[in-house]
């Protein structure tokens, strides 16, 4: 593996969990309520789609003519598996050991939001019912939870990382 690869993949995965441990301490210390909002996720999609570039750019520009898709991937890769497993570990240890109750009051409000939401498309509240028992059921915040999320996460995330390989990877003369 390439050094390279290898030390900027590391570095951006630190950087990336330490930007995600100062966005939920954020959060968390202002607001609980946030948790619930969609621009949260646009938020983090936004950041997480700049370190990404910056990565790539930054990467494609030390390595020259060895930035191959294989590279790319491999960069993008370390970085994502780096910066998914640091903010997920912190997210179990504050919602699970350091403030559970954080965790329980996140959910009612998950529950009292999507109720809304669900109320205001006019779904039946047969549906609204099976979705509340659902939710009340649900441990989104627990450490099985948490851990089947960052591996969904990490497969969505690799198919970002295909499409961004592709497009970063150093082109032979013959593809021109």
């Amino acid at each position: 593996m390439n050094a390279i690869v290898k030390k900027n993949g590391v570095t951006f995965g630190i950087i990336s969990g330490l930007i995600s441990i100062l966005l939920t301490t954020f959060i968390y210390v202002i607001n609980l309520e946030f948790f619930t909002k969609w621009w949260l996720g646009l938020l983090t999609i936004a950041i997480s789609l700049t370190l990404s570039i910056i990565l790539m750019v930054k990467t494609k520009k030390e390595v020259k003519d060895e930035f191959t898709f294989k590279n790319a991937f491999t960069t993008y890769f370390i970085y994502t598996l780096i910066g998914i497993f640091i903010s997920v570990l912190f997210n179990v240890l504050l919602f699970n050991f350091i403030d559970p109750a954080a965790k329980e009051t996140i959910k009612d409000l998950t529950l009292k939001f999507t109720v809304e939401l669900m109320e205001s498309f006019g779904t039946p509240r047969e549906a609204i019912n099976e979705t509340i028992e659902k939710l009340q059921n649900q441990d989104q915040f627990g450490v099985l939870e948490q851990f089947k999320g960052m591996f969904f996460t990490i497969a969505i995330s690799c198919v970002f990382g295909l499409i961004l390989a592709a497009i970063f990877k150093t082109k032979r003369r013959e593809e021109f």
